[in-house]
């Protein structure tokens, strides 16, 4: 267990140190398919505990580049994923990081990807937005006006509102002929019906045949630690959902 931490940069790494993460990743980034890094790498997050608001920036305050292995969020867990598949060791992780985390790679809140779309959206993008593919005929377009809340406020204060049409597949309609489309690696987000939001959560698909969980950082009081569930049953009474694929990548 080691951490850093400067005016620019707060590093903890959880459990692990940085050896042990430089191993983890060169193992890693021998696994050819995408997916199946992904599937890797995030089952050493198993049993993590779930821990809110780790990130360091608002529009007052300015921002931290962080990296909590000791607890993560949603977002910072697949955050983490898409970093490390990226990679080979630590010193690319943070690299890579950068670029997933923030528009260009400046680290800024403003340049922050605060939705999950986002991800498909900026140059360059390591992942490909297969909803439509995925859900076929059963898929749903919404435009949004991103950031703002049916008040006229906005959602994140500092952030710029902006229009934004995409998809998703309602979950009624996540048949089995729509999830034998899914893969192992898949970035799952489900479709948030607020105003101003795409997503209200986010997690990883892992796929053992016919069988599909999603694994996230679960909120849930009675979880509160990263954990695999059953798809459909987590779905169940949700919007729907948003699927993103990772490309094949070599770290």
């Amino acid at each position: 267990m080691s951490s850093f931490a400067d005016e620019d940069m707060l590093i903890d790494l959880g459990k692990w140190t940085e050896a042990e993460l430089n191993k983890i990743m060169r193992e890693a980034s021998l696994i050819e398919d995408a997916g199946s890094r992904i599937e890797f790498l995030s089952g050493f997050f198993i049993g993590l505990e779930y821990k809110e608001s780790t990130l360091l920036g608002n529009i007052s305050t300015a921002e931290v580049f962080v990296v909590n292995f000791s607890g993560v969020d949603c977002f910072t867990f697949i955050e983490y994923i898409e970093a490390m598949r990226l990679s080979d060791s630590f010193e690319s992780f943070l690299r890579n990081l950068k670029q997933v985390r923030y528009l260009n790679g400046i680290v800024s809140f403003k340049n922050r990807k605060h939705f999950f779309t986002d991800w498909a959206e900026h140059a360059p993008s390591s992942v490909d937005d297969l909803t439509g593919q995925i859900g076929g005929g059963k898929v749903k377009s919404i435009a949004k006006a991103m950031n703002l809340k049916e008040n006229g406020t906005p959602l994140l204060p500092g952030v710029e509102s902006f229009h934004r049409t995409f998809n998703f597949i309602p979950s009624e309609d996540t048949n089995s002929s729509v999830l034998q489309k899914l893969k192992t690696g898949d970035y799952a987000g489900i479709y948030s019906s607020m105003q101003g939001l795409d997503v209200s959560h986010v997690g990883i698909i892992i796929r053992d045949r016919d069988t599909f969980s999603l694994r996230h950082a679960s909120s849930d009081w009675r979880s509160r630690k990263v954990v695999d569930q059953e798809l459909q049953e987590y779905i169940s009474g949700t919007p729907g959902l948003i699927i993103l694929r990772p490309r094949d990548y070599r770290g």
